[in-house]
């Protein structure tokens, strides 16, 4: 049910945004690298996805997105025993809300949520996910490509409403497409 109550909004949102006033609508695939904070079972990966930018008003973006993050290995030794345990891969979708600051080039803090399934030998659990972080993105005026450079914090909620959470530092690179550029609203 969260799962679908997600996905509504964010279709919503989307759809909203690109009726009322979007100056612009675009697409873009990322990835990087996912580090596992304080987490003593699960080790380093990779993560990468699509993310579509819809710019509302000139300062305010939302960016619904997919991702999917492999997490490495960990080796584990529990009373003098070593052991190896397979990495947690998590399969996430969302939307990120950005405040743009500049042009050519552009620094914009961001939040979301979405979202998420945790997955690996044992584990498959579903569960609401929240990012935040900063991004840097740069785009010559006259072609429609941006590159973008993101640091984020990424949490995911223990499904059994516990307090707990598992989270990931995650660097990533992207490269973004503006399909549609609207003319401003009068």
């Amino acid at each position: 049910m969260k799962k679908l109550s997600v996905c509504l909004v964010t279709l919503a949102i989307v759809t909203l945004a690109g009726s009322a006033s979007a100056a612009s609508i675009g697409i873009g695939a990322f990835g990087g690298t996912s580090v596992p904070i304080v987490q003593a079972d699960n080790g380093s990966g990779a993560t990468f996805g699509i993310r579509v930018p819809v710019s509302v008003v000139p300062l305010l973006t939302i960016e619904p997105y997919f991702a999917k993050t492999n997490g490495g290995d960990k080796n584990q030794d529990v009373n003098g025993i070593s052991y190896t345990r397979s990495g947690i891969d998590v399969t996430s979708f969302g939307a990120n809300a950005m405040l743009m600051f500049g042009t050519g080039l552009q620094m914009y803090p961001f939040v979301g949520i979405g979202s998420a399934t945790a997955k690996r030998p044992g584990l498959d659990a579903s569960s609401t996910q929240y990012n935040f972080g900063l991004g840097l993105g740069f785009s010559p005026p006259v072609i429609k490509i941006a590159i973008h450079v993101r640091g984020e914090l990424s949490a995911l909620l223990e499904p059994d409403n516990s307090e707990s959470s598992r989270k990931w530092a995650n660097l990533t690179v992207g490269v973004s497409y503006g399909l549609l550029k609207f003319p401003p609203v009068p």
